[in-house]
This record gives C-alpha cells, sequence and structure tokens, in this order.
C-alpha cells in the first residue's frame, strides 16, 4: 500500500497540508509558552499573594469565625476547615500537581491547589501556613479566557490554506494533463490541433515545445506516406509490364513463367506489408462493437477449407473499436498460424476485469519460437531464425503491434507448455 501519492497533484497538496500543519503546531506551542504559561503564573503570583494576605497577622494559624466572615464578605475569600470545604465542593475539585508545585514554591511551604468548575472557577488552596485549613478563592469570568476560540481560527485557516493550494495546483496541472492527453493521441497516431499556450512560463515554454515536436512528427509522417506511396506506383508499374511479358512466354518456358509469376506475387504482397505498415488507420474511428462478432467475421473469411479453427468465444461486453485494424491483426495473426503450423488452431475471446480489459487469443500447436527471439519479432523487418519461416519482409508482427498500439492495447507472444505459440491482443473496454 503507497502512503504517499505518486502525482504532483497530491503530493504538492499534501505538502502545503503538511507544512501547515507544523506552522500550526508551532503556533500553538508558541501561544502556550508566550501566552498562557505567562498568564498562569501571573495568576499563581496573585493567589498566594491572597492566601498570604489571609495569614499575614496570624501567628498561631487560626481564625476567628468572626474575622473569617468579614473576609469572605469584602473579598469573595473563604476560609474553612477541611469537614466545612469538604461539604462546600472539595470533594468534587481536581488536583493539579502542577499547580501544587508553583504554589508550593511561592508560598515557601509544601501546598495543595485544587480546582473545581461551575458558574464559577474556585481554586482550593491548602497553605502550608494552616495545613487543617482550606482558602477557597473564587474567579470571576476566567472560563471565558479558553483556548477555543484559537483552536476554531486555526482549524479556519489550515481548511482554507488546503482549499486555495489545491485550487493552484489543480490550476497549474490543468495545462499538464491537456499535454498528457495530446501526447497519447501522438503517440496513438492522432495530431491533435496545437495546444493552447497557457499557465506559467516554464508550462508555456513546454507546450510550445511540444506543438513544434507534434507539427514536425505530423510532417514527417505526411513525407513518409508520400514516399511510400510513390514507391509502390513505381513498382507496380515495372511488375505489372513484366507480368504481362510472362504471359506472352512460350509453353516450353511454362516452368519459367510460373517463377516470374511468383515472384511478382511475392513483391507485390511485400509492396502491400509496407503499405499496411506505415498506414495506421487514423480515419478509421473507434466505435461501440462486439468482439465475438469480429473473430467470427475475420475467421468465416480467412478459415481454407483444409485446415481447422475452433472458436471459443466468451461473453464480452462491447468496446470500442477500429473494426478495419482489428481484423487485420487477427488476420495477420491467423494467416501467421495457418503459414507456419499445421495442426489445429484454437481462437479464444475473453474479458479480463482486474485489467478493465477485452481480449482475443490465437493458439498453433506448431513448435513455437524461442524466449529470446519474441520481443525481436516484433521489430521491423525482423523474421524468426527457425521453426516459424523466413518467408517475406519481417513486417507481419510489427504491423499488428502498431495497430494495437495504436487502439491502446498490448500484443504478447508466449510459448504454451503443451507445444506451440499463443498470440495474445489485449484490448481496453474504454478507449
Amino acid at each position: 500500500m503507497k502512503i504517499i501519492p505518486r502525482s504532483a497533484f497530491y503530493q504538492t497538496v499534501l505538502l502545503i497540508g503538511f507544512l501547515l500543519f507544523i506552522n500550526q503546531v508551532v503556533t500553538y506551542i508558541s501561544f502556550a509558552l508566550y501566552v498562557i504559561e505567562p498568564n498562569q503564573q501571573q495568576m499563581n503570583q496573585l493567589l498566594a499573594k491572597q492566601v498570604r494576605v489571609v495569614f499575614i497577622d496570624i501567628k498561631d494559624a487560626n481564625l476567628s469565625p468572626k474575622m473569617a466572615e468579614a473576609f469572605h464578605h469584602e473579598t469573595g475569600i473563604g476560609v474553612y476547615r477541611e469537614q466545612d470545604a469538604l461539604r462546600l465542593g472539595l470533594a468534587k475539585a481536581a488536583y493539579y500537581p502542577y499547580r501544587s508545585e508553583q504554589m508550593s514554591m511561592l508560598l515557601g511551604g509544601p501546598a495543595e491547589v485544587r480546582i473545581s468548575e461551575g458558574d464559577e472557577y474556585l481554586f482550593w488552596i491548602r497553605p502550608p501556613q494552616a495545613p487543617h485549613l482550606w482558602v477557597k478563592i473564587p474567579l470571576l469570568g476566567l472560563e471565558e479566557a479558553n483556548i477555543s476560540p484559537l483552536m476554531l481560527y486555526l482549524s479556519i485557516i489550515g481548511v482554507l490554506s488546503v482549499m486555495g493550494g489545491w485550487v493552484f495546483v489543480r490550476q497549474l496541472n490543468r495545462p499538464l494533463k491537456a499535454l498528457q492527453k495530446a501526447a497519447e493521441d501522438v503517440g496513438r497516431g492522432d495530431f491533435p490541433e496545437p495546444l493552447k499556450e497557457r499557465g506559467t512560463s516554464e508550462i508555456m515554454a513546454v507546450t510550445q515545445a511540444f506543438n513544434h515536436m507534434s507539427k514536425g512528427i505530423k510532417q514527417l509522417e505526411d513525407d513518409r506516406n508520400l514516399l511510400m506511396a510513390g514507391i509502390s506506383h513505381d513498382l507496380r508499374t515495372p511488375l505489372t509490364r513484366i507480368r504481362l511479358a510472362s504471359e506472352m512466354m512460350n509453353e516450353q518456358d511454362a516452368f519459367l513463367k510460373e517463377g516470374i509469376e511468383s515472384d511478382i506475387d511475392d513483391m507485390n504482397n511485400i509492396i502491400d506489408q509496407f503499405i499496411d505498415y506505415i498506414r495506421h488507420d487514423s480515419k478509421d474511428k473507434a466505435e461501440l462493437g462486439d468482439l465475438n462478432v469480429l473473430v467470427e467475421e475475420v475467421l468465416n473469411v480467412e478459415t481454407p477449407s483444409d485446415r481447422v479453427i475452433t472458436f471459443h468465444p466468451q461473453d464480452c461486453p462491447k468496446l470500442p473499436l477500429r473494426h478495419v485494424a482489428i481484423k487485420r491483426a487477427l488476420a495477420n495473426l491467423v494467416q501467421n498460424a495457418l503459414r507456419y503450423t499445421e495442426g489445429e488452431i484454437e481462437v479464444f475471446t475473453g474479458v479480463d476485469t482486474r485489467n478493465n480489459t477485452a481480449y482475443f487469443i490465437v493458439s498453433d500447436n506448431g513448435d513455437g519460437i524461442p524466449e529470446a527471439d519474441i520481443e525481436r519479432l516484433f521489430q521491423p523487418f525482423t523474421q524468426g531464425d527457425t521453426a516459424r519461416g523466413t518467408e517475406g519482409s519481417g513486417l507481419g508482427l510489427a504491423i499488428i503491434k502498431r495497430i494495437i498500439d495504436t487502439h491502446g492495447g498490448k500484443v504478447t507472444l508466449s510459448n504454451k507448455e503443451s507445444g506451440g505459440l499463443q498470440a495474445k491482443v489485449s484490448l481496453p473496454l474504454t478507449f
């Protein structure tokens, strides 16, 4: 499980939130050290002075009832024996060790401080001058001096700061999202309109460079298509003349005629493969379709009368398909299996819910290919060295990979444990 997010957006928001949290903690600690703590010390000193005033002229640490009553009437401070104090609220008061230590230092002896809350804060102090007595000192307005407003203020500031950072980073990342989508389109062979240059100066510079790169790639693609179209036209014309000339050959040269016509067919097939490779069907827009129906259409056309191709369909939801391109890829896989094997061929379809993809598999019972050659075979003009044969231009698998990459999918080859090769094409359920 990844705790730290990978995207720059969430990392920035997390960083802002973390720094703000540190700032809030430092603010709270500073407030406690420089505001709350001095106030408490000042309060303890005032309480200690009031206690000293109570016993300022008492040598035997006893107060007469009249003097205690008069002192309470004038100041609100009461002096009680422990039994009376317990009855008046001492039993419900909470003991404060830290305040007791401070009061002991201020009064010059062991003292005990307890506090009870109600309509007013009552400080109960057992002074060292009279350990058998309790001094009750009421403090009005103390309950108003709490930190709840401060905490509310800090919370609001924290939420607003994180929201502001989130909006800022979102605005900053919006051009990057557009740049990402445009780069994916270019990778599939679709060239979008130039992106609008907006955002920070760095992002504008990157967008400008991307637009320049996209324009250059599109120009190269157009030049290559034009070049291949010209080569195809220039080669097919003399090939047609050679075919016409071979038709005029004598019957004694029939074997030579057949060889020439076979070579012409091979050259036409190679030219077609070149054209298929440079063509990525960008005009063939993705539309929702049934993968099983598409596979059946291809197998009906590609299955020869003397071979067996078994189809094992599974339920597949409709998914975006570039029908012409996917048919060409499946047809090439089936043709490869027919060309290089002699046994039964099986085709499977299914859905991989974990990866949110649908797939079709073409499986044969041939000799397979070396594991070291699998990735290499997807490169243009690359052929297998052994069992899979060496005829052709070596563009078959490269064409398939180009089509599937353009579609946003993935094609993989693997040798089966029982023998043979299987080609799996995975296509996204959403495009």
